[in-house]
């Protein structure tokens, strides 16, 4: 494992938060990122997880889930400094497979929403901060689309800044803030 996957995760958990049920969020009752549905699933519980069971998830698992459930399945081990960070983050607030369609398309790939030596190719053939720019940048083209951005165009626009600051502050071995 990368030294920042924990990194990654304290950044991705300084924007997600702990506990919220925004009425215009699809996901409903969310806590560190990890949804009602997806706390479910991991738990195998066959129901979303309750209101009540979100509110309990403690950060620990909340950071387990996190890994299997978004890091490994976006490949983040295999990702460049920087752009495993953005992947990851696009991950958890959209899903694994937007997040690696967008990254196959900003690479020229065919997007079938599953990080694999296709696109980890295509990604040594390609300079990373360039890659990085614009996959933010169509990260944030994605959100413009939603029918929920009115509502939270103010936090993802700032989120996508933060985000492509931090992994540029990885490549050039910084501490991202």
């Amino acid at each position: 494992m990368k030294g920042n996957l924990e990194r990654c995760i304290s950044i991705i958990f300084g924007h997600e938060g702990g506990y919220v049920n925004h009425p215009k969020d699809p996901g409903g009752p969310t806590k560190f990122g990890i949804t009602a549905k997806t706390l479910g699933a991991w738990r195998k519980l066959v129901r979303a997880a309750t209101e009540a069971e979100v509110k309990a998830l403690p950060l620990a698992e909340a950071a387990v889930i996190l890994d299997v459930q978004y890091a490994r399945t976006i490949r983040f081990n295999d990702l460049p400094l920087g752009l495993d960070l953005a992947v990851f983050d696009f991950s958890v607030n959209s899903g694994p497979a937007q997040a690696a369609r967008s990254l196959q398309r900003v690479l020229g790939v065919k997007a079938d929403g599953a990080i694999g030596e296709l696109t980890l190719s295509a990604l040594r053939e390609r300079p990373a901060p360039d890659v990085l720019d614009a996959y933010c940048d169509a990260r944030l083209a994605f959100l413009q689309k939603l029918g929920n951005w009115p509502s939270f165009k103010k936090g993802w626009t700032r989120r996508v800044a933060e985000i492509r600051k931090a992994s540029h502050a990885m490549r050039a071995g910084r501490v991202a803030a």
